[in-house]
């Protein structure tokens, strides 16, 4: 199964009446955060496909348009933040969000992310238990500790992030936040058997 997964830039080669050509054959799309609203509903009509998304810490709930405030969350889209979702087989968990740094929205504190995610727990252990079920994918936005991240605030990673992997061992820790120009910046990361993948622009995964 091929997955779309974008991250915070708006690119070309995605915002374009060429996309259908470039990625018709994808399955779903998975979006990590901090892009806008008319960007994905772009990929959404134009591919035809799922769109599952967390936001980021530059996403807003509701802009302020020509016409006045409006839904600033994307529509057509299906928001995975603080859920176990299932689609085709392929079990997903969202977080959305980054470090609290200057008290605006999607901020999270280390404790408050790791209640976030903990609360998940009696789900993924029913999905175990009952239909042997595991954690194929997390999608978040900001990237676990010591992983992918920075020393300052704002792009520190979480420590619960790396619990997760840890504990529920996903194919795929699918996050953006951090913007990488420098290409000898390494992206792809393994943590034990998991895949973490800084999704900065667009990135195309097979599961």
């Amino acid at each position: 199964m091929k997955i779309l997964v974008l991250s915070d830039k708006v690119e070309d080669i995605i915002y374009s009446n060429s996309i259908s050509e470039r990625f018709g054959d994808i399955d779903f799309v998975i979006s990590c955060g901090d892009l806008p609203k008319y960007y994905l509903e772009f990929v959404v009509s134009s591919l035809n496909k799922p769109l599952f998304y967390v936001l980021g810490n530059h996403d807003r709930s509701n802009i302020y348009t020509e016409n006045g405030l409006e839904c600033g969350l994307p529509e057509g889209c299906i928001n995975i933040d603080g859920r176990l979702v299932l689609y085709k087989g392929i079990l997903m968990m969202g977080l959305e969000g980054s470090m609290f740094y200057s008290g605006g929205a999607f901020q999270y504190s280390e404790r408050q992310m790791a209640f976030k995610a903990f609360k998940l727990c009696p789900k993924i252990f029913f999905n175990k238990i009952f239909f042997r079920r595991n954690i194929k994918i997390i999608v978040t936005h900001a990237p676990p500790c010591k992983i992918h991240d920075r020393s300052d605030l704002c792009h520190r990673g979480f420590k619960v992030f790396v619990k997760l992997i840890k504990k529920y061992r996903p194919e795929f820790f699918l996050h953006g936040h951090v913007h990488t120009y420098n290409v000898n910046r390494k992206n792809i990361t393994y943590a034990g058997s998991t895949k973490v993948i800084n999704c900065y622009g667009h990135r195309l995964i097979e599961v």
